[in-house]
């Protein structure tokens, strides 16, 4: 009976990792991946490419890690290979074995199946076929995900379980395709953890980030589904193309090698241009830089790569000499047109090109800067989540299409968040979920610092590239259960997965590294929170680490490094500076009228700062044998960059030994009306995983939405405010707008969102944008309805306030 290969789905939903449907771990019918501990040899073509030799080698590594070594190579095997690359799949296509339909010629599709006679003298083989060599090895590494091995098995010592037999059920057809074209990230802000965790203890030998560094970076990559990586840029990096050992590694492991908005043409201007940043200048010193570019191209034409085209000043600053706008764009038309002629005669013209309008640059692109078509603009978030703009009709019509650039991380005003991950997973969902539906489909690029410990977004958001509706389409605690299922343990993934949610939910109000209410060079002041505030955000902070506690206790002996990093040192840390800051504040406040009282809270901010230090030392020193030492620092790290990080914390000096006081103060709580968005009855969306209590409510592209609420107030007069988040309208320099109809009046009231200015810097540090109604509201029991037209209006609350 011929075997034919079927595309029954494309994996819309769940993700092939999320269930184990096809996988058994047990002795029964169908294809013995592992029997009796050894496991089924893999074969490939070694005239294939080598990033299919490199996955086949990491899915033995991964079949031994699991069945305990060994392996028979007289059982059934695994065959794998690229169309038109492997022999061995070629003739088995040509024998009418297999039909590769499914996946020919489709973008890094792979197709996985059970097939019985593929070649002679081989009763059933499991093959493997990759529509291009990544297809290949991202099927191979679905395999490897599907028998236990998480992508983060060695990033954060997720140790795979032992299984004495794991087989492929009978009748597995599994095909696969990503839906953004190139996913990637780019390695940031490296000062603080990958460089010295490099230089210190993975690859002392090398200037970091060397090959032995990225050689682990292109792995996860791969097992990750990610294809495109922007490398490290800061001074104390050793440029990604000084060595040449570099770009022939990401070419090994088939990596599409791009560079940040501020790095045309793959140079590194921090630390290759070799003249002062004012000679960066192609007004004046048009020959130098044509020919700092050149050598550039005549080095790396041959590799697959994504040319970002443009030019900004050195590290991340405005591009120098043209001053008006008229004079910028012209300047930097010309450029495109020098850099595409340059890329041409070197044979590199049909590679892939991105802009990115980021920063003062959007200002440029926005006043008319012509774009060559076939070029991908690359559309950024203001730094902190939020999408400043996406494409238009005009611009969704262009041939090279649209991409986004995405903040996990961010050093830069108003106040940088480079210690711990806290954007939540639904906040990805929700923003490049709008994107996708707006046209930017092409590229996405996430900014993931020094990957660590932005383990969880970052597996999210490029899950969520590879797969938009299926990824979509799952709850938030859905997805982040299976995620601590496949990390930690299934029997205790719906516990993590509440804890993980109420910790995005505490650290959107405000992150860990913004528990500053001023901004740098302004003058000191406390938190804006009433002491009952504190009280409320503090009792929700400890309890969850209670919950954490009694997790800790049941997790398995081999998951127990991948817990502290993946979940325990995130969320105590959090806590721990939240507890270490307020009970600061509290000892400045009584320490001139209760003395005693005050040296309590000064024992407890040093207790609170003793363990941050603990937990770090923990995860720098005795975590993992010491493996990651180096790669954690709290924030704020050093001294470095002032102007746009929180100063270190005053912690109090207390006298003695004095108990630790346990219950923070309740006065004060402002007297107020708070109504749930989610309340809203209409065609407005529900939007898990975000707001105050967990949960939002969000307008639709294209759309008008209403809803009603209802509110009961005591009587009095009463100030009306909405909290969104600050999110950006779909349409650029459009303001944010909500209709509010209440008592036979309407009332339309807006933010014009400006990226940059004082309301914004508020507004991205409380992750919140208020909008206050202008007239008072009389108390009674009142119908509310809420209307909004277009997308990007997400809605948390409404809070009543005495007038």
């Amino acid at each position: 009976m011929r075997a034919i290969l079927v595309l029954l789905v494309l994996l819309l939903a769940p993700p092939a990792w999320a269930g184990q449907d096809w996988v058994a771990f047990d002795r029964g019918p169908g294809f013995a991946l592992i029997d009796q501990g050894r496991a089924a040899p893999v074969i490939t073509d070694a005239a294939d490419h080598s990033v299919v030799t490199l996955a086949a080698a990491e899915l033995r590594a991964d079949l031994g890690r699991v069945g305990g070594g060994s392996r028979d190579e007289r059982a059934a095997p695994i065959l794998a290979g690229t169309i038109g690359k492997s022999a061995l799949i070629d003739r088995m296509i040509a024998a009418g074995r297999v039909d590769a339909s499914p996946v020919r010629g489709r973008w890094e599709g792979y197709a996985i199946a059970l097939v019985d006679r593929p070649m002679p003298g081989v009763a059933r083989a499991l093959v493997v076929i990759g529509g291009d060599p990544r297809g290949t090895a991202y099927g191979l590494m679905a395999l490897s995900r599907a028998i236990g091995v998480s992508p983060w098995h060695w990033w954060a010592d997720v140790t795979p379980g032992q299984r004495a037999h794991v087989r492929i059920r009978p009748g597995t057809r599994i095909a696969d395709a990503p839906d953004v074209r190139y996913r990637g990230f780019f390695i940031n802000d490296e000062d603080w953890g990958l460089v010295p965790w490099a230089a210190l203890t993975h690859a002392p030998g090398e200037r970091p980030i060397g090959p032995r560094t990225n050689e682990r970076i292109f792995q996860l990559m791969l097992r990750l589904r990610a294809n495109l990586l922007w490398p490290g840029m800061h001074k104390v990096t050793a440029p990604f193309n000084a060595d040449p050992a570099n770009a022939a590694l990401a070419d090994r492991y088939a990596i599409v090698m791009g560079s940040s908005h501020a790095e045309p043409m793959l140079r590194n201007n921090v630390g290759e241009w070799p003249g002062a940043a004012d000679a960066f200048d192609y007004v004046k010193n048009r020959d130098g830089v044509r020919a700092y570019w050149s050598e550039r191209v005549a080095a790396n034409a041959r590799y697959e790569s994504i040319w970002t085209l443009g030019m900004r000043g050195i590290h991340d600053s405005g591009m120098v000499g043209p001053s008006s706008p008229a004079e910028q764009r012209a300047t930097l038309e010309r450029i495109f047109a020098d850099q595409r002629a340059m890329l041409a005669q070197a044979g590199a013209g049909s590679a892939p090109q991105l802009f990115t309008p980021y920063k003062e640059v959007l200002d440029i692109y926005r006043s008319g800067l012509a774009v060559p078509d076939d070029v991908t603009l690359m559309w950024p978030d203001d730094n902190f989540g939020y999408i400043r703009q996406f494409p238009n009709d005009a611009e969704r019509r262009r041939s090279g299409g649209s991409g986004i650039y995405y903040h996990l991380s961010y050093l830069g005003a108003p106040l940088s968040y480079l210690w711990l991950s806290t954007t939540p997973p639904a906040l990805i969902r929700e923003e490049m979920g709008r994107a996708w539906d707006l046209g930017a489909r092409r590229i996405w690029v996430a900014n993931a610092g020094d990957i660590k410990p932005a383990e969880l977004a970052l597996g999210y958001f490029l899950d969520l590239a590879w797969d938009v509706a299926g990824t979509r389409a799952q709850p938030i605690d859905d997805y982040v259960a299976r995620w601590a299922a496949e990390a930690i343990d299934p029997a205790l993934a719906p516990e993590i997965a509440a804890v993980m949610a109420e910790h995005h939910r505490l650290n959107l109000q405000r992150r860990p590294e913004h528990l500053q209410w001023f901004l740098p060079h302004g003058r000191a002041r406390p938190s804006t929170l009433s002491p009952a505030d504190v009280a409320d955000r503090m009792a929700a902070f400890e309890a969850n680490v209670a919950r954490l506690d009694a997790i800790e206790a049941r997790v398995p002996a081999h998951r127990r490094d991948a817990f502290f990093q993946l979940v325990r040192y995130p969320v105590e840390a959090a806590m721990r500076a939240n507890e270490r800051v307020f009970a600061a504040e509290l000892h400045d406040r009584l320490r001139d009228r209760d003395l005693a009282a005050a040296n309590g809270w000064a024992a407890r901010a040093q207790a609170a700062d003793d363990r941050i230090r603990a937990l770090t030392s923990y995860y720098n020193g005795a975590m993992a044998g010491g493996k990651w030492r180096g790669i954690m620092a709290p924030e704020p790290a050093d001294g470095q960059w002032r102007s746009y990080r929180t100063l270190p914390v005053a912690v109090p000096v207390a006298v003695g030994t004095p108990a630790l006081p346990r219950h923070w103060p309740t006065e004060g709580k402002p007297a107020s009306v708070v109504v749930e968005a989610e309340a809203a009855r209409g065609n407005w969306r529900i939007i898990d995983g975000l707001g105050t209590n967990g949960t939002v409510i969000g307008s639709r592209i294209g759309q008008t939405v209403r809803g009603t609420l209802a509110a009961s107030l005591p009587p009095g007069r009463w100030r009306m405010a909405v909290d969104l988040l600050p999110t950006y309208a779909d349409r650029d320099g459009r303001p944010l707008e909500l209709t509010i109809e209440m008592g036979g009046r309407s009332f339309r009231v807006g933010a014009k969102r400006e990226t940059g200015n004082d309301d914004w810097k508020q507004a991205v540090l409380d992750n919140r944008l208020t909008l206050t109604l202008p007239e008072p509201v009389d108390g009674g029991d009142r119908r509310i309805v809420l209307g909004a037209t277009g997308g990007g209006v997400i809605v948390d609350r409404l809070v009543f306030s005495p007038f």
